[in-house]
């Protein structure tokens, strides 16, 4: 089982990063995906999850407006499209695998797997 974050870099205020989650080992079409960060010295928090048929997105109030999650299952892949990116967005990101959907056990953290995680900075 391997879920691989990438798509992280350094990028100006105001700028825009794709991130995606490959997924391998596991039936992809059957998990909620969830994205999450952790800034140094801060707790993680969930930024967005996606359902398993991509139905069904939620994301941090933070991010709303800003941030796009999708699914492409034939890819086994998640996306997280990070546009007008601030300095408070400056984590390390992480996609994380639910069975039971985005509800509070994946909201928890609580997640089947867990892939590593891709650095975003945002800096002048």
């Amino acid at each position: 089982v391997q879920l691989q974050a990438s798509g992280g870099g350094m990028v100006q205020p105001g700028g825009s990063l794709r991130l995606s989650c490959a997924a391998s080992g596991f039936t992809f079409g059957h998990y909620a995906i969830g994205w999450f960060r952790q800034a140094p010295g801060k707790e993680r928090e969930r930024v967005s999850c996606i359902g398993n048929s991509g139905n069904n997105r939620n994301y941090v109030d933070s991010v709303k407006g800003r941030f796009t999650v999708s699914r492409d299952n034939a890819k086994n892949t998640v996306y997280l499209q990070m546009n007008s990116l601030k300095a408070e967005d400056t984590a390390v990101y992480y996609c994380a695998a639910g069975r039971s959907g985005c509800g509070l056990r994946l909201l928890s953290g609580n997640a089947d797997y867990w892939g590593q995680g891709t650095l975003v900075t945002v800096s002048s």
